[in-house]
């Protein structure tokens, strides 16, 4: 017990004692702070041994006020402080509350620090700038507590960069001014490499720098935006027909104030209608009747500009009804309308029809008559035939019931839809051979209805009428359509049949040559049935 006792009686003196010592040094306490620095052992940090406090001591802790002096730059390299000592203003061993630095906010000419204070700036509270947030030093330099030092005086230390770096910060004011961000009363279009002339001086800003969202947010583009064509910023109506260099025939007074243009200068093959052919000599104001050169005009159509000769025929045709489908800028007179094109419209070029000149059916009367034609043959063909052939064979007139366009003499009739098939050698007989005979003056005359079918209308009657019956002779009876052999005929079924040797003996033994008449002819009929008549 007196030994812990003993401890700490000696603890209590020594701690009296180091108090009155330094109660003797240090003048008071020092502020907050510097409160780190008290002690004995922590004077050299200020104070050198047997000197005052020297500003090159506060220096080396305050290095951020020391980097501003080097650089010749602040508040401390004005008139009002420089050559002073640091402690002529800021003196310590006051109190732990002691304001070191002091200085009249209201008061202080701002100009002193290298910032003079304009328009909305000199208007705003320190505060409002002096903010920990836009300090732009290390956080070591920064331990010392509220300082209106590390600002820097670019706008955008405290100012959002609304260009987002597509301008230089280094001077917002050649630009802007201090009232407000817009507009920018500073800025010179004709300083920079677009200088703006004629109607360009009077365009919004917004119409060439539009506006746009970038990294989230609202962004103006100013900067590399193309100019050095008009084409970067105008639609080219041409389409590059005249080349980029608009005003070779434009000027920027007014988009329609164009440079002389004529006949004989302007180079018509570069617009959208190059001059050819008879277009070549027609005057500029037959076409550009307004007289204006720029005013848009139809030309996809000839019939944008001429007159449709034609009258409508070929707006209801398979084929584009516009006059360059058949004509050319050479001329009207004449065609290209060919062959193939014709096999597409209704009535298909076939046959001798291919070979035949296009005037031979496209008639002019008091216009060409073309389109909505009457493609019937007889429109073009006489029907021969007429009253000569029953209807129900060439209906409606219709000569392809029978005939063909190759020519008149290909016929493709089917005769066994009369009365009268056609067999054996008629079969290859032309019709002409049986509907055409000659009368008189050796006329070919026709008869189709008018035949009966008898042979005889065609086949003369070689055996003098000997078989007539009723009038009418039937070869029919005895011969067939192969060959004029009686292969039909049946001795049997007449009055003498023929029986033992007789069926041996040759017709001619016994049908003898009868020459009573100016035609010769067989006796078959008539004849004498008696032995005595053959034999002797």
């Amino acid at each position: 017990m007196k030994r812990r006792f003993a401890k700490i009686l000696i603890s209590i003196l020594l701690t009296v004692s180091i108090y009155h010592t330094q109660a003797q040094i240090s003048p008071g306490k020092l502020t907050s702070a510097h409160a780190k620095l008290e002690g004995l052992s922590n004077c050299t940090a200020c104070h050198e041994l047997g000197n005052k406090v020297t500003s090159g001591k506060c220096l080396e802790c305050h290095k951020e006020i020391k980097s501003l002096i080097d650089a010749n730059k602040g508040y401390h390299i004005s008139t009002d402080v420089k050559g002073k000592d640091c402690f002529a203003c800021h003196s310590d061993h006051h109190g732990r509350n002691f304001q070191i630095v002091r200085f009249d906010t209201i008061k202080f000419n701002h100009q002193l620090a290298g910032y003079e204070l304009k328009g909305k700036h000199a208007k705003i509270s320190c505060s409002a700038c002096h903010k920990s947030e836009f300090v732009k030093v290390k956080k070591s330099q920064k331990s010392s507590g509220k300082s209106y030092l590390g600002l820097d005086t670019k706008c955008v230390s405290c100012h959002v960069d609304y260009h987002q770096k597509t301008l230089s910060t280094n001077d917002c004011a050649s630009c802007h001014g201090h009232d407000s961000f817009k507009p920018a009363p500073n800025f010179k279009h004709q300083s920079t490499k677009y200088p703006l002339i004629g109607k360009h001086a009077d365009v919004d800003c917004i119409k060439c720098h539009l506006k746009e969202k970038k990294e989230g947010k609202d962004f103006q583009k100013f900067s590399g935006i193309a100019f050095s064509k008009c084409t970067d910023c105008h639609k080219d109506i041409h389409e590059n027909k005249f080349g980029q260099d608009c005003r070779k025939c434009h000027s920027e007074n007014s988009f329609h104030q164009i440079a002389s243009v004529s006949s004989n200068t302007f180079d018509h093959s570069k617009t959208d209608y190059p001059l050819i052919g008879k277009h070549l000599n027609v005057e500029c104001k037959k076409c550009h009747k307004t007289g204006s050169y720029t005013t848009p005009m139809k030309f996809a159509r000839c019939g944008d500009c001429h007159t449709d000769y034609h009258k409508g025929q070929f707006t209801k045709n398979t084929f584009t009804p516009d006059c360059k489908e058949c004509h050319n800028v050479k001329g009207f007179p004449g065609s290209s309308f060919n062959f193939e094109r014709h096999n597409l419209t209704s009535f298909k070029l076939e046959g001798a029809h291919a070979a035949t000149p296009c005037l031979f059916c496209h008639k002019k009367e008091k216009d060409w008559q073309f389109a909505a034609m009457d493609k019937r043959c007889v429109a073009c063909h006489e029907n021969i035939h007429k009253s000569h052939i029953k209807e129900k064979f060439i209906p409606e007139e219709k000569c392809e019931s029978c005939h063909t366009v190759i020519n008149w003499n290909s016929i493709a009739f089917d005769h066994k839809k009369t009365n009268f098939e056609l067999k054996g050698k008629h079969e290859n007989r032309t019709c002409r051979e049986c509907h055409f005979k000659n009368g008189n003056d050796n006329v070919a005359v026709q008869k189709f209805s008018e035949l009966s079918g008898d042979c005889e209308e065609c086949h003369t009657d070689v055996h003098q009428k000997q078989f007539i019956v009723k009038e009418k002779t039937d070869c029919m009876l005895c011969h067939g359509f192969d060959n004029w052999k009686a292969e039909k005929f049946d001795h049997s079924k007449t009055r003498f049949k023929l029986d033992g040797g007789h069926q041996k003996v040759e017709c001619k033994k016994c049908h003898k040559l009868n020459n009573s008449t100016s035609a010769p002819f067989i006796q078959y009929k008539n004849t004498e049935m008696i032995c005595k008549s053959c034999h002797k």
